[in-house]
């Protein structure tokens, strides 16, 4: 694949002289044809700008990347203003009763939410705010810590995390959080700036606060903020009590006298589940794995293998994450983690493998906009590819295998009340932008105190004023995405619930969801994939009932 930086002066040209010949297209098929001639532009630009960030969050300290990063940070706000009258002219178009019928109304859907993003008064602030994203990307992945004489970054302190001996959790723990205590001011300062530059950007394009721009921005179309909120309250309802009864158990499983926080990430004294082999030999078995799977997800995987498409282990100056990203010139997803030899890793395999899987599979549609689905129902593909691929994980852990399937759908009940802890906090704060940093801080103590009541900090007085929500990217990088990983669990709760009834039907279900890509918003999607509505009346319960049944059917003390 060969990177080359998209030329603005040319693109811009060759942009607007297209949008100017669809607009004096005398029919619907030539607008057509011109839809097609400008997506051709689309890719290139849209190619070139995720193998850049491949190649940045590879290694943050090459600075060759780190220029390349900077300069689709100051130019996709320009891009996005090629895009925006693009939009215009799609949905003006004298023949758009036509278009509607050949591509679908949802084009048009998505078109008219991106038109309410954008305006050219803020390309400026749109250049600062991805800028400030970057910016704490690499602050991050910057990370040098000393520990037990080695220097390791964050995800290098994973493994200790998880160790089976106390001392060595709690000193990792410390260890961990100390880089965001000696780093705080500058995250607060960084988030800070990037809160009022948000809603100053909002305010300059109408609204009250940034709480509609960011749910158009998400392209959320048939749901609103209130429906979260009751969502929300589900959680609070129901979920949290079922968490709290799980830290008891886990607890109990410990024998400790009371769970600390740097206890949760061990879930049996024994130690948890690890896979029984390297990354390399993990990629191996996966394949294997998934040539079980389906016809479809063999092709798949020896695809990505094939072509170099993962880059899955964990080194100096790479950014701490895990992602997959999608190159549209040459149709090919791309993986990115950080194996660290817990079983995250398979966590990991799977879960980014469920969007590059829905990515390969959607490859093929016309419309460009149809290949992306919104996040809400991208997490679905990953979440449920995490529990399709169940019946193959005694590949890696052998033995462990019960106990890695515990300690997974126990982890994913404990994730929801955080999920929308996460989700709430930012609704607070862009209702209240300008609030103080010490406000804001009490805020997120105050929700952690309701949606993880359990939660023991052990004196840490970075965590007990509130600090533990630095860590989590997201709220920096793309505000309110972390609800779609809630509502995207109840569903996969669904296809876990499908497998163990019938996994062929399960997998064809899942298959069917991903070829449709992202042709339809949330609601219409899981329509597609033969899902209820996390947003319906005791579905939310009725699922995670049925979880809890599971894992109270399992002793866990024999684990």
């Amino acid at each position: 694949m060969e990177y080359k930086r998209p030329d603005m002066t040319v693109l811009k040209s060759e942009f607007q002289s297209l949008i100017n010949k669809f607009n004096t297209a005398n029919s619907c098929e030539e607008q057509r044809d011109i839809i097609n001639e400008i997506n051709v532009l689309r890719i290139d630009y849209e190619s070139m700008m995720s193998m850049a960030f491949i190649h940045y969050s590879i290694d943050t300290n090459n600075k060759s990347f780190d220029e390349e990063q900077d300069f689709f940070d100051d130019n996709n706000p320009i891009y996005k203003n090629l895009i925006t009258e693009f939009y215009k002219a799609l949905t003006t178009s004298k023949y758009r009763s036509q278009l509607e019928k050949h591509f679908g109304d949802y084009l048009f859907i998505i078109a008219e939410l991106e038109l309410k993003t954008f305006s050219p008064q803020i390309i400026d602030d749109l250049k600062k705010e991805n800028h400030l994203a970057s910016k704490y990307v690499k602050l991050i992945a910057s990370a040098k810590i000393m520990f037990e004489g080695k220097e390791r970054n964050l995800q290098e302190l994973h493994p200790f995390m998880e160790s089976p001996k106390r001392e060595t959790r709690r000193n990792a723990f410390e260890a961990y959080w100390g880089f965001f205590e000696k780093n705080s001011e500058e995250l607060d300062n960084l988030f800070d700036e990037l809160v009022k530059l948000r809603d100053g950007m909002a305010k300059k394009l109408g609204y009250k606060n940034f709480i509609d721009l960011g749910y158009a921005r998400m392209r959320r179309s048939d749901y609103d903020y209130k429906m979260v909120a009751r969502f929300r309250q589900q959680v609070r309802d129901f979920i949290v009590p079922i968490a709290s009864h799980l830290r008891e158990r886990q607890r109990n499983r410990l024998g400790l006298d009371s769970l600390k926080v740097y206890d949760l990430p061990i879930q049996f004294k024994s130690g948890n589940a690890k896979p029984k082999g390297s990354p390399k030999w993990i990629v191996k078995r996966g394949k294997e794995m998934y040539k079980e799977l389906s016809q479809e997800a063999s092709e798949f995987f020896n695809f990505m293998i094939d072509n170099d498409l993962m880059d899955l282990y964990s080194r100096k100056g790479k950014a701490d994450m895990g992602y997959c990203d999608y190159i549209p010139k040459y149709k090919s997803p791309f993986i990115f983690a950080n194996m660290d030899g817990t079983e995250g890793d398979l966590t990991v395999l799977t879960h980014e493998a469920g969007h590059a899987f829905q990515s390969y599979l959607s490859r093929d549609i016309e419309i460009k906009e149809y290949t992306d689905p919104t996040s809400d129902s991208a997490e679905i593909h990953s979440m449920s590819m995490e529990f399709l691929t169940w019946p193959w994980m005694k590949f890696f852990f052998e033995d462990d295998t019960e106990k890695f399937k515990f300690s997974h759908i126990n982890g994913s009940i404990l994730f929801l009340p955080y999920g929308v802890l996460v989700d709430e906090f930012q609704h607070f704060v862009y209702e209240n932008p300008d609030i103080t940093l010490a406000a804001r801080k009490r805020k997120w103590r105050e929700l952690e105190m309701i949606y993880t009541p359990t939660c023991d900090f052990d004196g840490n007085e970075f965590l007990e004023n509130g600090g533990r929500w630095q860590r989590q990217g997201h709220i920096y990088e793309v505000p309110f995405y972390y609800i779609d990983y809630c509502l995207a669990q109840i569903c996969a709760y669904q296809f876990w619930q499908k497998a163990r009834e019938n996994q062929e039907k399960a997998t064809k279900d899942y298959i069917r969801l991903c070829k449709a890509g992202g042709s339809g918003s949330f609601l219409e999607l899981i329509k597609i994939a033969d899902l209820s509505s996390p947003f319906g009346n005791g579905c939310c319960e009725s699922l995670v009932a049925d979880v809890e049944n599971w894992l109270e059917g399992i002793d866990d003390t024999n684990l």
